[in-house]
């Protein structure tokens, strides 16, 4: 498990889900050079985002390595009440991982 967290908010309206949540992740590319060793910084991006939905599967992206430092992540889907549990979970291309959840208001 990486260390780094998941932010998550999620609020139910008229039927519609919105789940906002915001990932603590380096994203490097893997063509960037660091500034005091002229070499190049290598890749470490969040490959796969899984969003479910009392063990639903609701969302799940595959990302590269051009999406920014701490990404933000926001979307919505019909369904969902008050006190389920929302949970989004990464995996990065060296292995890592990290996951949160929290309860739909």
């Amino acid at each position: 498990m990486a260390k780094s967290k998941i932010r998550i908010r999620a609020k139910v309206k008229g039927g519609v889900t919105t789940v906002r949540s915001l990932m603590t992740h380096p994203m490097e590319t893997g063509l960037r050079k660091d500034k005091k060793t002229g070499k190049k910084i290598p890749a470490h991006f969040i490959q796969e985002v899984k969003a479910t939905w009392n063990g639903r599967t609701v969302l799940t992206a595959y990302w590269g390595g051009a999406v920014s430092k701490d990404p933000y992540l926001s979307f919505k889907f019909k369904g969902g009440a008050k006190g389920d549990t929302v949970t989004i979970a990464w995996k990065d291309n060296l292995g890592q991982s990290a996951s949160g959840q929290t309860k739909i208001r």
